[in-house]
């Protein structure tokens, strides 16, 4: 572990703006959400009401977590907002460790790094010590600042803990996935994948109901964070499963990184023909051939989170059956049908979220192409700058309307299966799966623009959906005011299905995503490559 000490201070001095945005952010939102849920549950009564109505519904399972205790503020907030508050955590433990390992492995610092007085274990060690303090002192500012907002501290802290030990497992996924790949996009994908698997386990395995496969919670680290019970009996053992699976990870990468050679992975990289393939001779069949492997990934894996959610939508309805008073409410919204097309057009809505994290990682891979010099060999040919950035953009536009259309086929499929109409709910869901393709776009011209204006900044393309994530889950429930709301380019889109199509929304969105693109466009033909 020689120079373990030099490298954290160093990661520290890197990160500082980063890790103040994470940390302020986070535990921002949770204290902000604790806060407005305790004026809009603030009677025992509405807290009871809630419960009832959501805290056993297959669809609000599948989508937030049982809701174990609705009888305090906290119990309402570790249901609401406890598994998203858990993937942004994961999120930032897995970038910050293959940001501080394979990523440097890749740009050549860490061999410089490496040949000065720096064992060979130094650098992932800092790694690990830089994201579990992060998670860490996350999780501990929501204990304290949930115990200062009157909650009671047991509760706060099973909380707060239970945020940090997703972070710790992450951190852990983050490194093995270092050691696999050559590319720090790769590894980034592959903690990414186990994320999402990590995710659909726990929805499955939380809207099973009694006599499903419930058991699958038990295999997700979101589900550990459910199981925890904070607010409603503080379960502290089962912070123990991720803590061992946290140490087992480490080990298993420390172990890994003595076997493999310094900028090589586990996994070799595929040798290619002998001959390249006619399609290489244009810049967009070197495009596909960089893009199409996320792609067909990205397609597959909405597909499947369709699936998970359109297998639910008919349990939505079971919450009319014992509560006559939301069955007069329904009744004057359109029926029962009106309530599945509300909890529908959420689901969609948060696919299309989710898409806009493929759109970014489509985008950026020109950032990639530039930072590791492959980028100007190519521009050195006749292949012009525009032919370049518009082979990438072509990817991350229509790349959008493939897995928008994947969710929406999975979702329709599923659904029309168990309602008796597959063609019906097929079309209906599709379509409004492609009524988000503008509102996603925005975030592609959003990447392009800082790319080409401020290549140094064209990460900050993640914290842009973080805060679209931000407006359109809890902006309603913070109470912001309409105009903050109207940031996200997700606020514009129609409810779909259920509410009717405005062309004059998309047709603005479209316009200005276009408009971002040609900015784009524009300032990379004036910067320097590089």
């Amino acid at each position: 572990m020689t120079g373990l000490g030099s490298l954290v201070r160093l990661a520290l001095r890197r990160d500082r703006l980063l890790l103040a945005v994470w940390v302020v952010g986070l535990v921002g939102i949770t204290l902000s959400t604790a806060s407005t849920v305790g004026e809009l549950y603030g009677s025992p009564e509405s807290r009871q009401q809630l419960g009832a109505t959501a805290g056993s519904n297959p669809a609000f399972l599948a989508m937030l977590g049982p809701l174990h205790d609705a009888s305090t503020t906290g119990g309402v907030l570790a249901w609401r907002w406890g598994v998203f508050g858990a993937l942004l955590v994961g999120l930032m433990c897995m970038f910050l460790v293959t940001r501080h390992t394979r990523a440097e492995e890749e740009t050549g610092r860490l061999e410089l790094i490496g040949s000065a007085v720096v064992a060979r274990h130094a650098p992932l060690a800092a790694a690990v010590v830089v994201a579990l303090s992060a998670s860490t002192v996350i999780g501990l500012l929501v204990a304290l600042g949930l115990t200062g907002l009157g909650e009671s501290a047991s509760g706060s802290f099973a909380l707060g803990l239970a945020f940090a030990s997703v972070g710790w497992v992450f951190t852990g996924v983050g490194a093995v996935g270092a050691q696999l790949s050559e590319s720090a996009r790769t590894a980034n994908s592959i903690s990414g994948a186990v994320l999402g698997v990590a995710y659909l386990l726990r929805a499955v395995g939380d809207a099973a109901g009694d006599e499903g496969p419930t058991w699958l919670t038990w295999l997700s680290p979101l589900g550990w964070l459910e199981q925890t019970r904070a607010f409603a009996g503080d379960r502290f053992w089962v912070l123990l499963l991720p803590v061992a699976l946290f140490a087992v990870l480490v080990v298993a990468a420390s172990v890994l990184v003595a076997k493999r050679d310094l900028g090589g992975g586990l996994v070799p990289t595929r040798l290619g023909p002998a001959r390249a393939p006619r399609s290489l001779g244009s810049a967009f069949g070197l495009a596909w051939r960089l893009q199409r492997g996320m792609l067909i990934g990205w397609t597959l894996s909405l597909f499947v989170l369709g699936a998970v959610y359109g297998s639910v939508a008919r349990g939505v309805e079971q919450m009319l059956e014992a509560n006559p008073a939301l069955q007069k409410i329904i009744a004057q919204m359109g029926g029962a049908g009106a309530i599945v097309d509300v909890y529908l057009a959420s689901i969609v809505g948060i696919i299309a979220l989710f898409s806009a994290i493929y759109v970014v990682q489509s985008t950026l891979r020109l950032r990639t192409e530039e930072t590791e010099f492959r980028a100007e060999p190519v521009l050195a040919t006749p292949v012009s700058r525009f032919a370049w950035v518009g082979s990438h953009v072509l990817f991350a536009t229509v790349g959008t309307a493939v897995v928008l259309a994947a969710a929406g086929l999975g979702a329709g499929l599923v659904h029309g299966v168990r309602v008796g109409d597959v063609g019906g709910q097929v079309a209906r869901l599709v379509g409004a799966a492609l009524t988000h393709v503008p509102a996603v776009w925005v975030v592609a011209g959003l990447a392009l623009a800082l790319f080409a204006l401020v290549p140094k900044l064209a990460s900050a393309s993640w914290a842009v959906i973080v805060v679209f994530l931000v407006l359109g889950q809890l902006g309603p429930l913070l109470q912001l005011d309409q105009w903050a709301m109207d940031l996200s380019p997700f606020t514009h889109i129609p409810k779909v299905p259920g509410a009717d199509v405005t062309a004059a929304p998309l047709l603005w969105l479209t316009l200005v995503a276009a408009a971002l693109t040609a900015l784009g466009f524009a300032a990379f033909r004036r910067r320097d490559v590089g």
